[in-house]
């Protein structure tokens, strides 16, 4: 049985414990309200992105280059998007989880559409490069063996859409060069503080049924949250494939940029709920801690006036 003073340390071992855990808990419900506003803030704009596109979806038919190119795919290029440090839970598992299945299983990413017919890969081979932003996924992905063509460890707590800006280069240039067929994001959507999802989202080829799905998930977000923005029809000028080459590329960015924000908000709700548990089982082991110390000093007390008691006694008699 350990010593008084043994539990006594452990005790304010605990105590200690249980005051930084606490600390960080505070860091981080600080931190993801920041994220929250800035997940909010952007969006109004997300939804408006996506219903203006839907509103130019009839020049897709017409226009199928560049960036609309739609093709078979042989290679596609994945941005992953973690956290830099752990101590959030499982915030950064679920989402390794995911890009360890659909690298596992590429056939999945292997389809492409053009309106409502799909184009399957005949390579059952697909390669998967990776774009990693957080330090958690890189030893993932390179463990799994797969190229690491970028990395971006500092776009891990809000950043601005200039600092989003090389990702989407990177993604815009390789395309159009036809390095890779096809653009994905792995990221962890806010849901709320209690909930996270890991999510692939399709960023490139533009698909007009993928639109309408995200178009659909982001109305039932925003009128979650009082945002949802009226229908509106638009007149073009000069035309409709000179708004889109124009739209595209900040479209793409902004994918990216929602994609990051969410990601952090889920990121600091998960480590704030983390910490929270860590406290809560510090106090707990705390109070196991001092009700052995009490019951040991009970038992030595107990001791001690039966010694003393015994002792009288023979003194007595």
């Amino acid at each position: 049985m350990a010593s008084t003073r043994d539990i006594r340390r452990r005790i304010k071992s605990v105590g200690n414990t249980q005051k930084i855990t606490r600390a960080m808990e505070m860091v981080s419900a600080a931190k993801m309200r920041k994220s929250v506003v800035s997940v909010l803030a952007i969006r109004p704009y997300a939804h408006a992105a996506w219903s203006v596109l839907t509103n130019l979806s009839r020049a897709f038919e017409s226009n199928r280059e560049g960036l609309l190119e739609v093709r078979e795919v042989n290679r596609v290029l994945a941005i992953a998007i973690t956290s830099n440090k752990g101590l959030c839970g499982a915030f950064n598992a679920q989402l390794i989880k995911k890009i360890k299945e659909e690298i596992a299983h590429p056939e999945r990413l292997s389809i492409n559409r053009v309106g409502k017919e799909k184009i399957e890969s005949k390579t059952k081979n697909i390669e998967i490069d990776f774009i990693t932003i957080g330090k958690k996924c890189e030893g993932v992905v390179r463990k799994a063996e797969k190229d690491i063509i970028a990395s971006f460890n500092d776009l891990t707590y809000l950043p601005k859409i200039d600092d989003v800006r090389a990702v989407g280069k990177i993604v815009r240039d390789d395309y159009l060069a036809k390095k890779y067929d096809k653009v994905v994001v792995f990221y962890t959507d806010y849901v709320s503080a209690m909930s996270q999802q890991a999510k692939v989202r399709q960023i490139l080829p533009i698909s007009k049924i993928d639109l309408e799905k995200q178009i659909a998930e982001m109305d039932v977000l925003a009128a979650e949250y009082g945002l949802n923005a009226p229908v509106s029809e638009y007149k073009i000028e000069p035309n409709p494939d000179a708004v889109l080459e124009y739209i595209i590329p900040r479209l793409i960015d902004m994918q990216i940029y929602h994609a990051i924000l969410e990601s952090n908000a889920a990121k600091e709700s998960a480590r704030m709920m983390a910490m929270r548990g860590a406290t809560d089982a510090a106090g707990e082991m705390r109070d196991d801690l001092t009700f052995v110390y009490n019951q040991i000093r009970q038992m030595k007390i107990t001791q001690e006036i039966a010694e003393i008691s015994a002792g009288r006694a023979a003194l007595e008699n």
